[in-house]
């Protein structure tokens, strides 16, 4: 037990020849260092509140505007509006100054001293910067709150309306230089709330194909009944929590969605992330590991500091930052009925997991340590032949559960001792990191080895990711990586951000030598990986291996296809003057209804970050437009003139339905919140419970790729990425992720559950493949029977 010693800074012992006390110097340097760095951190963070608090300007021009107020009034001037002198009768001791002064018949400029002037002088000029940085900041949200340049056409040949451009110009010059990864946050506007009876329309559009006449029929009487009934009540409510809340969706979207979910997390809630799969610069694990962990930690670092760069659109758009703070230092806590987000604000270590051992690696002293150093660690970890303890080995199987069972579990067994100290060493950890004894392996003669990349990566073996935290590193035998995901904090777009800096480190910077080890030395030994302690009993044991078995369960039951399309990317499809989006999801589209023989509700994320706190909303890719079309291509007798006719059309109502849903124009959340608002009043609504019931059979998310400057593929080509995946959201459904990856690349991430009879993700895969085939061809003989573009 001499870990458990380590935690301790002194002990004493009273004996008859009085008090004898030991101290564990290292101990308390560690302690009096991490004093220090959080002393630092609360600093930095006050300065950082301070900074975005007044931004767009800048302290150094509240001093200009003191030192011109200052000598505006010492050279006989008057301020504007004669504040100075208005505001010195309010200050302390200007009575008996003022008699003094007066007695003496000296002017009035000189009643009072010179320190007083010099005071008010300074407090005008303080109020009238506040003044003006509010003024911009206000005028700043009012310009954020219009959306038109959103539907106007983009890319080469596009312009864009002069409103729009002076609008740009308006933000550009209001919006300031060099913003902190917060400082735009406070000029955000808020997600607006539709109204009820645009939200019924857009829901009776988008139900039309998948009802026929007669359902279609009572699907309109229910709504019409909700609309004039209980839906005035609901959205009053709503109206105001509109009102008084940063965001009318997201604290109930994370709250009811994700943490009182009872369902298990892995497969069905987490996603994961692949790495770049042409880069292999090094097939060292401890290497590898060791620098993406340094890089993970530069930018938790950049993120605590606030100097990482805000995602910009046209440069000066912001969007929504709020997700960011949660990516590190957070885990998942279950609960009986609702789980709880608990994120710390510092973190010393990270914990790795290595053939059933958890280790505790300090990754701080002083500074963040090296990658070489941090390599001499996981090395350590490596070549650590301990057997795992009784029940450690499986001990994860636990997060991968039901909620409710892991959270009776964990305050029955792991509520005190050196389990609770272990438990909260994992869950206080920057991150997790597993070391895979297994290769990562990416083959383009064989597919089947990324699709096993992709399953070790959404659920491993069940036991080998701590599915609560915000995200376990992963780290292939061979050197390569990935990440699964926890999904309640953030989304994934947030997590894509991250890991496109972490992935572009690798192939622009100098990170191993010609040995495949990191570069440079170690400058301090760094501290010796220490080894997690559990008293895990039989019972518990039982517990554990019987948790294990559901998740290997679950795993069998869940089957995997990732698949490249390289036959032509967006290249293509923008000279076919759509939106490369919408050319995929009508593709999805036409490869469903060919699998299933019918059309399916079908759900695509997009994301509401144009505003404070927003997370995502709902697209329904299946519309009036599009099954017009699947069923045009399906006509033998359909013109190919009529087809093309029909897919512009379909790609333009989805790239419209898609710009709402960004705007707040969307279905689902405000359905969603319509529905809480109902169970807090006790109220049942038929139509809320059909809507709210319907499966989404077909869940769609496209993962975003080139979120920042760096992400340069002409210069970087091997930082192509594969993108990440996620299990399907029906039991007789699909999940299908892609990423579109280049010019002439797509990468489809394709789930399905073994036990349903529907579905088949290799099939699927293969519809899709044949429909951009079709699509294409298409395209390429009506352009040969034309003779156009």
């Amino acid at each position: 037990m001499a870990e458990a010693h380590q935690a301790v800074a002194f002990s004493f012992a009273i004996t008859h020849e009085g008090w004898d006390v030991n101290f564990d110097r290292e101990v308390l340097n560690l302690v009096f260092q991490s004093g220090i760095r959080s002393w630092k951190k609360r600093v930095a963070r006050f300065m950082n509140s301070i900074h975005n608090g007044v931004y767009p300007a800048h302290l150094w021009t509240l001093w200009l505007t003191m030192s011109v107020v200052v000598a505006i009034h010492f050279s006989g001037f008057k301020v504007p509006y004669d504040l100075v002198a208005k505001i010195m009768p309010f200050l302390p001791g200007y009575e008996s100054i003022s008699q003094l002064y007066l007695i003496n018949n000296l002017v009035n400029f000189f009643r009072t001293s010179t320190k007083w002037q010099i005071i008010g002088s300074a407090i005008v000029a303080g109020l009238m910067w506040l003044t003006v940085i509010y003024t911009v900041r206000y005028t700043l949200k009012l310009l954020l709150m219009y959306k038109g340049w959103m539907y106007e056409a983009r890319g080469k040949g596009s312009k864009m309306s002069n409103k729009s451009k002076l609008w740009l110009l308006a933000v550009h010059l209001l919006s300031g230089k060099n913003p902190k990864l917060y400082s735009l946050q406070g000029s955000l506007p808020k997600l607006p709330l539709p109204s009820v009876h645009d939200t019924m329309q857009r829901y009776l559009r988008s139900a039309r194909p998948l009802l026929d006449d007669e359902n279609y029929e009572k699907m309109v009487k229910l709504a019409a009944e909700f609309e004039s009934g209980i839906a005035v009540k609901l959205q009053r409510y709503l109206i105001l929590k509109s009102w008084f809340s940063s965001n009318y969706v997201s604290d109930w979207w994370e709250e009811y969605v994700y943490l009182r979910s009872r369902s298990p997390l892995m497969i069905s809630s987490n996603f994961y992330g692949v790495d770049a799969i042409k880069l292999q610069p090094t097939t060292k694990p401890a290497a590898r590991a060791a620098s993406t962990i340094h890089s993970c930690l530069i930018y938790r670092r950049l993120v605590e500091r606030q100097e990482l760069e805000p995602i910009l659109i046209h440069k000066c758009v912001p969007l929504c930052s709020w997700q960011y703070e949660r990516i590190f230092n957070t885990t998942r806590i279950p609960g009986i009925e609702s789980d709880k987000i608990q994120h710390w604000s510092d973190s010393n270590h990270i914990v790795v997991y290595h053939k059933g051992r958890y280790f505790k690696v300090i990754i701080y002293k002083g500074r963040i340590l090296k990658p070489r150093e941090i390599q001499t660690q996981i090395q350590q970890v490596l070549d650590d032949t301990s057997l795992p303890q009784k029940g450690e080995e499986k001990l994860a199987a636990l997060t991968a559960g039901e909620r409710t069972h892991w959270a009776q579990v964990r305050r029955s067994l792991f509520n005190k001792g050196v389990n609770k100290i272990s438990l909260d060493l994992i869950e206080k950890a920057a991150f997790v990191v597993t070391l895979d004894d297994v290769p990562y392996v990416y083959d383009k003669k064989n597919p089947s080895k990324l699709d096993e990349y992709g399953k070790i990566l959404l659920h491993g073996k069940g036991y080998d990711r701590w599915f609560d935290k915000s995200f376990t590193l992963c780290i292939g035998n061979n050197g390569k990586v990935g990440f699964n995901a926890e999904h309640s904090w953030g989304d994934a777009a947030v997590m894509s951000h991250i890991w496109e800096l972490v992935v572009t480190n690798e192939a622009t910077m100098v990170r191993y030598n010609s040995n495949g080890d990191t570069v440079g030395e170690c400058e301090i030994t760094p501290p010796t990986p220490i080894r997690l302690q559990w008293d895990i009993k039989d019972e518990a044991e039982n517990i554990i291996n019987i948790a294990a078995d559901n998740a290997l369960k679950l795993i069998n039951d869940v089957d995997l296809r990732i698949f490249v399309h390289d036959h032509y990317g967006k290249g293509f499809m923008k000279k076919c003057r759509v939106s490369p989006d919408a050319y995929i999801q009508m593709a999805l589209q036409l490869a469903y209804y060919r699998d299933a023989g019918r059309f399916s509700l079908t759900y695509e994320a997009s994301m509401t970050r144009l505003f404070r706190e927003g997370r995502t909303e709902t697209v329904r890719p299946c519309t009036i437009e599009s099954s017009a079309w699947v069923k045009a291509m399906e006509d033998k007798n359909c013109s190919n003139d009529e087809r093309v006719r029909l897919l512009w059309a379909a790609c333009n109502n989805h790239q419209s339905a898609y710009q709402d849903a960004m705007c707040g124009k969307g279905i689902d959340r405000h359905l969603f919140c319509l529905y809480v608002i109902s169970k807090y009043l006790e109220l049942e609504s038929p139509f809320l419970q059909k809507v709210l019931s319907e499966p989404w059979r077909l869940s769609t998310s496209q993962t975003p790729h080139g979120q920042t400057s760096r992400m340069d593929l002409q210069k970087y080509p091997d930082c192509i990425s594969a993108g990440g995946g996620f299990g399907p959201v029906a039991d007789d459904g699909y999940g299908v992720s892609y990423i579109i990856a280049g010019e002439d690349m797509i990468f489809f991430h394709i789930s399905h559950k073994r036990s349903s009879t529907q579905t088949d993700c290799h099939r699927f895969a293969k519809k899709i493949e044949t429909a951009l085939s079709d699509m294409k061809q298409l395209f390429l003989n009506v352009k040969a029977a034309n003779g156009t573009n």
